[in-house]
């Protein structure tokens, strides 16, 4: 069975780079967040910070920002470093409960 050109699997989409309109990599996709009814991409959740993967924080993106560059070889966001610096975000060892209220807060930030 041949899958189609407009699907892609979950684990190559996890490490996969993120980069800004600049082209500065922003860091890259550590997890994607799917809604358990409707079975969509929610949020793809950024690594970002630290250094060598020692002390970075998620970032959790509405999935719909994440655009698609075949020439970047990765997904562009228009958000600037200072921007994602203050958008939600966690430790690896302390994920939400991405609860109502708190997607509300990410997609608030947002603008969604």
């Amino acid at each position: 069975m041949a899958i189609s050109a407009n699907v892609i699997s979950s684990d190559r989409v996890e490490g996969t780079s993120v980069y800004n309109a600049a082209g500065d990599k922003l860091g890259t996709i550590d997890d994607l967040m799917i809604d358990k009814l409707t079975g969509q991409v929610r949020y793809a959740v950024l690594e970002f910070g630290g250094f060598l993967g020692i002390g970075t924080d998620r970032y959790p993106i509405p999935w719909n920002v994440l655009k698609y560059d075949t020439a970047q070889d990765g997904y562009v966001v228009p958000l600037d470093k200072a921007t994602l610096e203050g958008a939600p975000k966690y430790a690896n060892a302390s994920v939400p409960a991405y609860d109502d209220s708190y997607t509300s807060s990410v997609n608030k930030y947002y603008g969604f």
